[in-house]
C-alpha cells in the first residue's frame, strides 16, 4: 500500500466548513485535536496524514451544495489554471462554473471551482496551524513524549509547514490577497482573521520555505522521503515563487531563482528518460520517474476512491463510446466526455500533420505529442465548444503502466474505476524552465542551453539556440501540458488577458477570441465568504 494512503487511512472525515474556521479545535471525529494525541507515534502520523490527505479527499459534509469530485482541491485548482487557458476546454454545458471558466466571462457570482479553491486551501491551512499548535514542544513535554518521538514530530511539523506554504501559494496566485493565519494567531469563536497583502504572504512563504531548506531545518533531505515532501519539495516551491516574484511583489528575483534552481540540480534529481512514463499509472513505483519527482500528490485506486484529481483527468477526457471490451485507451472504464485540447493549441506547439479522424492516426515530431486520441473527433471546436467531440482528447495521464499497452493491459488486470496516477506537484523539468526563465532575464541565456538541450533530446526535437520569451512561452506548453500551470505562465508573461494573444472563446462567446479585463488575473471572493467575515474585502475590479 502506497505510503501517504496508509497514513491517510488512519485519520477520519471533517466535519467543519471554512466559514467555521474560528471553532477550533475540530470536533471528536477529527484527528486534528488535543485529546486525539499522547505519547503515541501513530496519532502524530496520522494527525499529519489528514494534512496530506486534503489535497486527495472529496468528502462533503463541509461543502454539500456542491458534486463530490469537483470539491477536490487538485480538481478545482487544475480547472481554474487550465480550462481558462487555450490548453483546456470542457463540454459541461449544464456547469455554470465551466460556462465562466471556459470564457473567461465569470464574476463575483460565486463559482464552483473558484470556490472550492478558496475553501480547500484556507480551511487546510487552519488545519496545518491546528497541527502545529498540538505538536508545539510545550505540549509535547506536558504529554511526556520521549525525546525520541519528539525529533520525529519535529520532522512532520517541517511538513506540516511545507503544506501550508503550498497552500498559501495556491490562494496567493489565484485570490491575491487572502485572510492570513499561523499557528500563532489567536482562535476560537468569534475570530474572524484578517486579508494579508500578496506581498506579505509572499515574504512569509519566502522565509518559510528558505527555513525549511536551510540546515537548521529538520526537513528530511532530497529525495528521501516520496512521496511526502523533503527539502528538495521545498526548494521547488521557493523557486516557483522567487519565478512569479513580479507579479506577486512587483519586485522580480531572477538571480534568486536562478541560485536556487543551481542548488536543486545539485540535489541529485535526473530527468526521466521516457516523458510519458511520468503520467502512467504506475508513476509511483517506478524509480526513473521518482528521480524526477520534487513532489507528486498520491493517488491510488484501491485507498484514494477520489472523482477529483487525475481520475478527473482521466475519465473526463474520454466519451463512453471511446470503452470497449476490447479498447481502454487510457486504462479508464469510466468516460465523462469533459475535457479537450482545441486544436490550434495542438497545432500551434506540437506541429501535428496527418491527421485521419476516422483511423485515430496523426503525425507529430515532437514525442510529447504523442499523447492525443483524435479516432471519431472533428477537428475544430467552432460553434461547437460544448461538444465533446470537437477538439483533441489527450491522454497524458494514463492508467495504464508504462510498459504495457491498451491491450495487453486489459488482458491481465481489471480496468480501474479509479486513477493510479500520481499527479506531479513539482518536477525537476519545471526547475529547468524555470532556471531558463530567470537566466533570460539576468541576460545569461546561453547558461540555460545545455538544460533546454536535455528537454529537447527527451522529445526528439533540435535543442534550441537561444533562450526567448516566445520560446519559453511554447516549451512550457509542450512540457507542463495539463499539470496546473498555464494561467500562470500566462499572466507572468503578460499574455493572459491581453488581446494580442488570442485562444479560442477567450474572453467571451466568440471563437476567434478577444482580450478581456485585467482585473480576471485574479479571481472574485466568494459571496458567501464575504458575508460571513466582515473583515474580507473583495477582489479589485469585482
Amino acid at each position: 500500500m502506497k505510503n501517504i494512503t496508509y497514513i491517510a487511512a488512519l485519520t477520519a472525515i471533517l466535519t467543519s466548513c471554512v466559514n467555521d474556521l474560528d471553532t477550533l479545535p475540530l470536533n471528536k471525529t477529527e484527528p486534528i485535536a488535543e485529546y486525539v494525541y499522547g505519547n503515541s507515534e501513530e496519532a502524530y502520523l496520522s494527525g499529519l496524514g489528514r494534512l496530506y490527505f486534503q489535497f486527495v479527499t472529496n468528502d462533503l459534509t463541509d461543502l454539500q451544495q456542491m458534486d463530490g469530485g469537483a470539491s477536490e482541491i487538485i480538481r478545482a485548482f487544475w480547472s481554474v489554471q487550465e480550462t481558462t487557458t487555450d490548453e483546456a476546454k470542457c463540454s459541461w454545458e449544464n456547469d455554470a462554473w465551466v460556462r465562466a471558466l471556459n470564457t473567461n466571462t465569470w464574476t463575483e457570482v460565486q463559482n464552483d471551482a473558484v470556490y472550492a479553491v478558496y475553501v480547500r486551501t484556507l480551511q487546510g491551512i487552519a488545519y496545518v496551524n491546528e497541527y502545529l499548535r498540538q505538536t508545539a514542544p510545550s505540549k509535547l513535554s506536558d504529554r511526556g513524549v520521549s525525546a525520541e518521538l519528539a525529533a520525529k514530530i519535529d520532522v512532520f511539523r517541517a511538513e506540516a509547514r511545507f503544506i501550508r506554504a503550498y497552500l498559501y501559494w495556491m490562494a496567493v496566485d489565484c485570490f491575491g490577497s487572502v485572510p492570513f493565519t499561523t499557528e500563532n494567531s489567536p482562535f476560537g469563536g468569534g475570530y474572524f482573521p484578517k486579508q494579508a497583502s500578496r506581498s506579505d504572504i509572499y515574504d512569509y512563504c519566502v522565509s518559510e520555505l528558505s527555513y525549511l531548506i536551510s540546515d537548521e531545518s529538520p526537513m528530511l533531505a532530497p529525495r528521501s522521503n516520496p512521496p511526502r515532501a523533503d527539502k528538495g519539495s521545498a526548494a521547488g516551491l521557493l523557486a516557483r515563487m522567487y519565478l512569479n516574484s513580479n507579479v506577486y511583489t512587483g519586485v522580480p528575483r531572477w538571480a534568486e531563482a536562478k541560485a536556487l534552481c543551481e542548488q536543486i540540480f545539485a540535489m541529485g534529481y535526473s530527468l526521466c528518460p521516457d516523458y510519458a512514463s511520468l503520467f502512467r499509472g504506475d508513476n509511483g513505483e517506478n524509480p526513473q520517474v521518482a528521480g524526477e519527482m520534487l513532489w507528486s500528490i498520491d493517488y491510488d485506486a484501491d485507498n484514494t476512491e477520489s472523482y477529483g484529481g487525475t481520475t478527473y483527468i482521466l475519465s473526463a477526457s474520454m466519451a463512453s463510446t471511446d470503452i470497449t471490451d476490447e479498447s481502454r485507451p487510457n486504462g479508464q472504464t469510466n468516460g465523462w466526455a469533459g475535457l479537450r485540447v482545441p486544436y490550434e493549441y495542438v497545432s500551434k506547439y506540437f506541429g501535428v500533420s496527418g491527421q485521419d479522424y476516422q483511423t485515430g492516426a496523426y503525425e507529430v515530431a515532437d514525442k510529447r505529442g504523442e499523447v492525443f486520441y483524435i479516432k471519431g473527433r472533428s477537428e475544430s471546436m467552432e460553434g461547437a465548444l460544448y461538444s465533446f467531440m470537437n477538439g483533441w482528447t489527450c491522454l497524458k495521464f494514463n492508467n495504464i503502466p508504462h510498459d504495457q499497452t491498451d491491450g495487453s493491459y486489459i488482458n491481465v488486470s481489471a480496468t480501474l474505476n479509479f486513477s493510479n496516477v500520481n499527479f506531479p506537484m513539482i518536477r525537476l523539468a519545471e526547475i529547468c524552465l524555470i532556471y531558463a526563465e530567470a537566466c533570460m532575464n539576468l541576460g545569461q541565456g546561453s547558461a540555460a542551453l545545455p538544460y533546454l538541450a536535455e528537454l529537447s533530446a527527451r522529445a526528439g526535437v533540435p535543442a534550441p539556440s537561444e533562450v526567448t520569451a516566445e520560446f519559453l512561452v511554447a516549451e512550457r506548453a509542450r512540457e507542463l501540458m495539463w499539470e496546473a500551470h498555464r494561467r500562470t505562465d500566462l499572466i507572468r508573461f503578460g499574455l493572459y488577458d491581453s488581446a494580442d494573444f488570442l485562444w479560442p472563446y477567450k474572453g467571451g462567446d466568440s471563437f476567434a477570441g478577444q482580450g478581456f479585463p485585467s482585473y480576471k488575473c485574479l479571481f472574485p471572493i466568494p459571496p458567501t465568504e464575504l458575508a460571513a467575515n466582515d473583515a474580507l474585502v473583495q477582489t479589485p475590479g469585482y
